[in-house]
């Protein structure tokens, strides 16, 4: 992000046209590659490897994605059993989110998290905010019609909240949305650095303005934030959270990173999908949906 500034100041000096001022804001803030965190390898053993196919609604042009699916052990004999669709965030593809989305399916979800175009084995394309939108969509879809009928959660870490932000916005059979260490708008972020009091936001292509579309979201919000999150500041999380019109819940996870959150609040997520979402612990490690 913070490249994006200097990216942004370069151009102010040089005058750089639009379209290569766009291409490097998506390659600074998306940073899409085949890299992973060094647990990410482990933590992804035993998950399955899911492909994705179809045709961009905008270029028509078909698009392979690639996902990791992991089932929680009740998934066969539960017809309720809930399903996350996992978004991940920017630099590391969907290995080096593993270990994030096993924490997740240790509460009681089975867990589709996939990368987007230009990250791992995805289609080799160079992603923007609308084909991170799109891809989210497809996998949502794809979920819908390969497991009819269960209820499906949307999950976004970072840049990936955004995204399910966007998507949550867009689709009315989720029964619920999770976003954790998650921003209002690019050039929010922005204004929280060093150099952010520079009159750069007009420069920005790749808005992910989050904030706008969040009071569109017709179930219920849960918005996690780490206390000690240098990069996304806790603030965003939380006019983000104040933002929305439905059912939600604001955690600060005290001592949680940008990265650690997950793990450190592990408790605090469980209370908080037992109140907001319906799901209880049953006196077993996961969560279940509560019967209506």
């Amino acid at each position: 992000m913070k490249r994006l500034i200097a990216a942004l100041l370069a151009a102010l000096a040089l005058l750089a046209g639009c379209a290569t001022l766009d291409e490097k804001q998506r390659v600074w803030i998306f940073q899409p590659s085949d890299r992973s965190w060094a647990g990410g390898e482990a933590a992804a053993q035993g998950m399955e490897d899911v492909w994705i196919d179809f045709h961009s609604p905008r270029t028509g042009k078909p698009v392979k994605l690639h996902g990791l699916w992991a089932a929680h052990d009740d998934f066969a004999q539960r017809k309720d059993a809930p399903i996350l669709l996992y978004l991940h965030g920017a630099r590391f593809n969907v290995i080096g989110s593993a270990f994030r989305a096993r924490r997740m399916e240790d509460l009681g979800f089975s867990v589709l998290a996939i990368d987007y175009r230009g990250f791992g084995k995805s289609t080799n394309e160079l992603p923007s905010e609308t084909t991170a939108y799109e891809d989210a969509r497809a996998a949502w879809d794809w979920l819908g019609r390969k497991y009819p009928g269960r209820p499906r959660y949307i999950f976004g870490h970072s840049l990936g909240g955004a995204i399910a932000i966007e998507l949550a916005a867009q689709v009315d059979d989720e029964a619920g949305t999770v976003v954790e260490g998650t921003f209002t708008s690019i050039p929010d972020v922005v204004s929280t650095f060093k150099w952010g009091w520079l009159p750069i936001s007009l420069l920005i292509t790749q808005r992910f303005e989050a904030v706008k579309r969040v009071p569109d979201i017709g179930s219920p919000l849960l918005v996690v934030h780490g206390g000690d999150d240098r990069l996304i500041q806790p603030e965003l999380g939380r006019k983000l959270y104040e933002a929305a019109k439905g059912r939600k819940a604001f955690v600060l996870v005290e001592g949680g990173s940008h990265h650690n959150t997950n793990s450190v609040g592990q408790a605090q997520y469980r209370t908080a999908l037992a109140s907001l979402f319906g799901m209880y612990d049953g006196n077993e490690n996961a969560l279940r949906v509560v019967q209506q």
